[in-house]
């Protein structure tokens, strides 16, 4: 298994969020790899986190799941893996402190690269669909609470994410009324739903 620590657009090293690329044996048959091991996680991470739920969606092309996020007492750090399709999978850093507060992260998950996200407390994710359709499955610290999710507007001009669009058709993205009304880095500041 191979860990990286991912950079802003920036070039800045965003501590936290980890994309981990498992070693993956393949002949004619097919192929095989480790979807996940405690030890080896935890060492990756630098401390020991305890899932809760496994989640599991399927969306068709153009469509954005997110920013979501959950405050405290019931806080969700999100480990992400994409089995069929693929999508292009963000991360923003919601911690107030952080010198990377506001900026984010994203790669591609897809079932060719096998890669997964590690998107811990503290921080916003989401995902745009890719392929014609994608399925995305998570193992969640904490469980879900509709009353600490929270969600970040996907086109703040401040979080500037640069959506591949193109892939897409270069159209606007499919999104659940939720999603569409969310708020801005701003507005969650000022309500004071970020995270220290």
């Amino acid at each position: 298994m191979r860990v990286e620590q991912l950079s802003t657009t920036s070039g800045q090293p965003m501590e936290g969020p980890l994309l981990i690329t498992p070693q993956v044996f393949g002949d004619a048959r097919g192929f095989f790899f480790e979807s996940w091991n405690q030890r080896r996680f935890d060492e990756a991470a630098g401390a020991a986190t305890c899932f809760s739920q496994d989640n599991h969606s399927r969306s068709s092309r153009g469509v954005l799941r997110g920013l979501h996020y959950q405050l405290e007492p019931e806080p969700q750090g999100k480990l992400v893996r994409c089995p069929m399709g693929a999508v292009f999978d963000v991360a923003v850093d919601l911690r107030h402190s952080s010198p990377t507060f506001g900026e984010w992260v994203g790669t591609e998950l897809s079932a060719e690269n096998h890669c997964q996200l590690w998107v811990p407390v503290g921080f916003a994710h989401g995902f745009l669909t890719l392929s014609e359709g994608a399925e995305v499955l998570y193992k969640a610290s904490g469980f879900w609470s509709k009353s600490c999710e929270r969600s970040l507007r996907w086109s703040d001009p401040v979080l500037a994410i640069a959506w591949p669009l193109d892939r897409i058709g270069g159209s606007t993205p499919l999104l659940a009324e939720k999603d569409a009304a969310a708020p801005s880095l701003a507005e969650a500041v000022a309500a004071g739903e970020v995270f220290a």
